[in-house]
């Protein structure tokens, strides 16, 4: 990070990068998230439309805002073993960043690309530079706003995910990790908001077995958080990576969804009892999901973790990073 604004001439064209601009060649400007929508988008697959509020922006925002001093010594001499000690650290440096302004040409650029996205409901979600590489999974370290409607709330959220790249468990891995805290940086990623009937995951090899002949898909009712965390039991299907048949299925008992609210917030609330045990998806999608994940790790030869969600019997993807646990 240099110790110097930079000449606001470099930030010009690099504020805001729409999807159909972005490839696997930027990483260092919209992070791993947004690369690997980038690739999707521009590769066939069928994505919600959006854009990244580039890292260098990030990067702009605190160096104008003189954070780095402050922040290093928040780090200095940091045991990240003694649980209260990083908890107290970060929470410091979040407060900093949340209370320094960001720049008014920023703000109007940013709400500039919302309106042109026809504004209304978007994800808002951190892609951080060190993220969804084929040797570290930084995954669910930073912050992911969902529903996220109207101007203040938009520049709300773009801030607390530069924020979130100091949630205690991302400064605890990087430390453990090795990355240098000041060199990564943090992209935000504004795109369409689906409402999906169901959402989940896609393994593009099985991560419980290592299996690579294997996919493995898992969903459930409403919105994908409630698979990604772990909150509930998915619907579980093996599918055969040469024929794309079923090879096992598990039907969960998925009792909670995540829904968007009339209010526009998210609200956790009761599947009917009839449908909890009901398989959320079809054979047939399932299949077609399969066949679509198998295509995208040909893209991007290396197995893929892929996030998908069916709106009125359309299959959106919302994400895809490399799988880092297999042996």
């Amino acid at each position: 990070m240099k110790n110097h604004p930079r000449d606001g001439k470099e930030l010009i064209g690099k504020v805001i990068i729409w999807f159909k601009d972005i490839n696997k060649n930027d990483l260092a400007l919209v992070g791993g998230k947004g690369t690997g929508l980038g690739e999707l988008f521009n590769n066939g697959f069928h994505v919600p439309n959006g854009f990244c509020v580039s890292a260098l922006v990030y990067e702009d925002f605190v160096v104008k805002n003189e954070l780095q001093d402050k922040i290093k010594g928040f780090l200095w001499d940091l045991d990240v073993e003694d649980t209260e000690k990083l908890e107290k650290a970060a929470n410091n440096i979040k407060k900093l960043i949340l209370k320094a302004p960001m720049d008014e040409q920023i703000k109007q650029r940013i709400i500039g690309a919302y309106h042109e996205m026809k504004k209304g409901f978007v994800a808002v979600r951190s892609s951080a530079t060190a993220e969804d590489l084929p040797t570290a999974s930084f995954a669910g370290q930073q912050s992911t706003f969902l529903n996220v409607n109207g101007d203040g709330a938009l520049l709300k959220a773009v801030q607390e995910c530069w924020a979130s790249l100091w949630e205690p468990r991302a400064i605890f891995y990087r430390e453990k990790n090795n990355f240098d805290h000041m060199i990564v940086l943090i992209s935000v990623v504004v795109q369409h908001m689906v409402q999906p009937d169901c959402a989940g995951v896609i393994f593009t090899a099985n991560p419980v077995t290592n299996n690579r002949e294997e996919i493995l898909v898992e969903g459930s009712y409403g919105l994908g958080e409630m698979v990604v965390s772990g909150q509930i039991t998915p619907d579980s299907f093996i599918i055969d990576k040469k024929t794309l048949e079923i090879k096992q299925k598990s039907i969960g008992t998925k009792s909670k969804q995540m829904v968007k609210a009339k209010d526009g917030s998210n609200e956790i609330k009761d599947v009917d009892q009839e449908m909890q045990e009901k398989q959320c998806i079809s054979d047939e999608q399932v299949k077609k999901l399969a066949e679509i994940g198998k295509k995208i790790e040909k893209h991007f030869k290396f197995p893929q973790d892929c996030e998908w969600a069916i709106e009125n019997d359309e299959i959106f993807m919302l994400q895809s990073r490399p799988i880092t646990t297999l042996k």
